[in-house]
């Protein structure tokens, strides 16, 4: 197999790392240079301090930069559901299913009335297991689709339940 990028690796931590590292510590070093300054009077001390503080303090704020960034990443509002966007924004369904599942919405409901709620979505009406497509979830690593599964006895809506992939 031919890599067509290789990136090299320094302890098994890519080399970009270190960059963004290095990158970080400039304007650290120079903050705790100012603040040490008034702080400590011997020069010695003051960049030991300083060296000291940039090289623990920096590794630390680019973990918590990347920890919001995933976070942010993954994040999407549980919205209480409006029928309107739920047929028109069919790849962000995900964000009523919380609602739907919570409020009951659903249960008790016969299949004619859940098409008036819901859409059709080209479920069979002789299925007592009804399937609706929700859209991806914004999640690190999410590359399935959910599902709100509706199930029926007796031609009415007995539960509701959030697949999540």
């Amino acid at each position: 197999m031919i890599k067509l990028l290789y990136i090299p690796t320094i302890f098994g931590i890519s080399i970009e790392v270190y960059f963004i590292l290095l990158l970080l510590s400039i304007p650290i070093y120079f903050i705790f240079r100012r603040l040490f300054k008034k702080r400590i009077a011997s020069v010695g001390k003051r960049r030991i301090v300083t060296w000291l503080t940039t090289i623990i303090i920096t590794p630390l704020i680019y973990v918590l930069i990347v920890i919001t960034w995933f976070l942010l990443d993954s994040y999407y509002p549980n919205k209480d559901f409006n029928r309107q966007q739920w047929l028109t924004e069919k790849d962000e369904r995900y964000e009523f299913a919380k609602n739907i599942v919570n409020s009951n919405l659903l249960i008790g409901k016969t299949k004619i009335q859940v098409i008036e709620t819901l859409g059709d979505d080209g479920n069979d009406n002789k299925s007592n297991d009804w399937y609706y497509d929700l859209g991806f979830r914004p999640e690190i690593g999410n590359i399935d689709p959910d599902n709100l599964v509706l199930t029926f006895k007796n031609d009415k809506v007995v539960s509701v339940e959030w697949h999540k992939r």
